[in-house]
């Protein structure tokens, strides 16, 4: 039935948070402005540098002028730092051995700057083939908006239907639910079980070799 599986890249393949807080921490202290811990910057992603820059900065700064110029800072500082502690989760290299010998298609949809996701899956996944690696480029369509994921179904000449969409916040589960794709949830991530049930996910991985009971 399902031949393909579109990941979500943070949270999701990879524990990219400790990297993120860095890069993020690096700018606010350049500015003297508060700090946050990994976990408070763990609540921050999901929806794109940019949003995670407006939600680091402090009240009084969340303004035009500050967001570009920091988000322009973070990601200078991420690109030169995105893959010195980030790396895939236990069980995912194993899971992606089944897919690729099941014939399964691998795609990466991810709210991350496009050049950055390309860099990250390049570094991380030099043993797989990801069909298709999508970040993001026009701000207007990242997730949960199923543009770019539709596309992903064209470049990989699957239906939707045949898709499956596996993240690991809301918004995965929103995007996979707009797309007409069958919206998985995993636990490891950035967000709780509970969340991904509530957005819609018709099932949640406790680990990724779960993946294959689907399959």
């Amino acid at each position: 039935m399902f031949k393909g599986v579109i990941f979500d890249l943070d949270g999701t393949l990879v524990n990219s948070l400790e990297d993120i807080t860095n890069a993020m921490n690096t700018v606010l202290q350049k500015h003297n402005f508060p700090t946050h811990s990994v976990l408070v910057c763990q609540s921050f992603i999901g929806h794109g540098v940019r949003e995670l820059v407006v939600k680091a900065l402090p009240k009084a700064y969340q303004n035009e002028k500050w967001i570009n110029r920091c988000f322009t800072e973070m990601l200078a500082v991420y690109r030169e730092n995105c893959t010195i502690k980030t790396k895939m989760y236990e069980g995912i290299g194993d899971l992606l051995d089944e897919l690729t010998a099941r014939n399964i298609k691998l795609a990466v949809f991810s709210n991350k700057a496009d050049e950055l996701t390309k860099k990250v899956v390049k570094a991380v996944f030099p043993e797989w083939n990801f069909e298709v690696v999508e970040g993001l480029k026009i701000e207007a369509l990242k997730k949960p908006n199923p543009t770019v994921a539709l596309e992903i179904s064209k470049k990989l000449d699957l239906p939707a239907t045949q898709l499956i969409f596996v993240g690991d916040t809301d918004v995965d589960i929103l995007t996979a639910k707009s797309a007409g794709m069958y919206p998985i949830g995993v636990v490891w991530g950035y967000r709780t079980k509970e969340e991904l049930l509530a957005s819609g996910a018709k099932y949640i991985l406790e680990h990724p070799l779960d993946l294959l009971k689907i399959l």
